[in-house]
């Protein structure tokens, strides 16, 4: 009989509203995500650690703001986050990749310097990761359920019973876009020149992701972990999805449903991380089995009331995941903006699983007083719901 870590005697308040959220029940007060705060002397000051203390122990700091925040749950652990970054930003020293200016790129010794390179580079280096990936999975399949348990169970103990730790991104597998690994230009017009090679990349990525897929939703399951996953792939800017909607519903969609199939078939709620404008991409979506949203940019043209009363596919409520505006509202607006943001949240929201935090990572710089009037919302509506 495998241990469970969400039984009622086994969490505090907070945990235990997080875990009712996830399930959908009605709750009194709303439940509360950690809000990733990026400004290190406000961590410190509002966690009541010295100046300092947080580039000496990132973790334990980490640990205790979000405590000391009344944070329900939390799923990506973001501890080193904020080292990465000074008062504007990051520093002139962090190392560049393929989307953050890198100059010259160069993968297995060809130079990623056009939509040929791509191409050349998926067909003799990337696909026979995938197949060599596919013939070890199942041997590896039994280690890796019980690797991804112990992972979850030891972030559990370190949060303390009063903060619910949830699965992320990482725990899951599904085919994902290789912009991240050879540019936006190049691989963009690789997706556009050589359509047939991307399809290829996703089916092999999908055959992989299904059989992986299928350890963690054991994991899940046998490890007695809260049952909701946000998914993190950024697809759309402030126009609009990068690809045409029609290429993703030809070429990426039939994939994407076929390795999320596991967990859909385990009960596990998937819910998407949106940047961007994507409101076309929300129906297909849900088509697939996504069942929640998180991470809304409003200014953006995301349709937060809208999303709000849509219902999955079997005509169920959404899980929303809401928050204050990080790119507007937060580092720009004043207090009373703030709490009219929250206020709007609430009472348009979805009439159970609503969860309020920040819309994204809070970048340095946002006004503390800002920083302030957000948690003691976030306190406020924890406490006394839509009252």
């Amino acid at each position: 009989m495998s241990r469970r870590i969400e039984t009622p005697e086994a969490l505090g308040p907070n945990a235990q509203l997080a875990l009712d959220t996830i399930n959908m029940k009605p709750t009194k007060g709303l439940a509360t995500a950690l809000v990733h705060i990026m400004d290190i002397p406000f961590i410190e000051e509002f966690s009541g650690h010295e100046p300092g203390a947080y580039r000496q122990n990132p973790n334990e700091v980490y640990v205790a703001f979000n405590q000391r925040l009344g944070a329900c749950f939390i799923d990506q652990y973001l501890a080193d986050n904020p080292l990465t970054m000074g008062s504007h930003g990051y520093e002139a020293t962090t190392e560049r990749g393929a989307t953050t200016g890198a100059e010259n790129l160069v993968l297995d010794g060809i130079p990623i310097d056009g939509p040929e390179a791509v191409i050349r580079h998926l067909e003799e280096v990337e696909f026979a990761k995938l197949k060599m990936a596919m013939a070890a999975c199942d041997a590896k399949a039994t280690a890796e359920t019980a690797i991804l348990i112990s992972g979850e169970r030891a972030l559990q103990t370190r949060f303390g019973n009063n903060l619910l730790k949830v699965p992320y991104h990482g725990f899951l597998h599904y085919p994902c876009l290789r912009y991240y690994q050879y540019g936006y230009v190049q691989y963009f017009q690789a997706y556009a020149l050589y359509p047939e090679v991307m399809e290829r990349d996703f089916v092999l990525q999908a055959d992989l992701a299904e059989k992986e897929n299928r350890a963690a939703a054991r994991a899940v399951t046998e490890g007695g972990l809260p049952r909701l996953i946000r998914l993190d792939h950024d697809l759309a800017d402030g126009r609009g999805t990068i690809p045409s909607l029609d290429s993703l519903r030809r070429l990426w969609f039939p994939q994407m449903a076929r390795a999320i199939g596991p967990l859909l078939d385990a009960g596990i709620r998937l819910i998407w991380h949106c940047d961007g404008n994507l409101m076309e991409m929300i129906p297909p979506l849900l088509e697939i089995g996504i069942s929640g949203f998180q991470g809304f940019q409003y200014e953006c043209g995301m349709d937060y009331e809208k999303i709000c009363r849509m219902k999955d596919r079997r005509g169920a409520p959404l899980f929303i995941w809401a928050g204050v505006s990080s790119c507007t509202t937060l580092p720009f607006g004043t207090p009373q903006q703030v709490r009219d943001e929250l206020k709007w949240l609430v009472e348009n929201g979805p009439p159970s699983g609503l969860v309020l935090g920040a819309s994204s990572s809070v970048i340095p710089g946002t006004p503390h007083e800002n920083l302030r009037t957000l948690i003691e919302g976030l306190n406020y509506y924890r406490e006394h719901g839509r009252r």
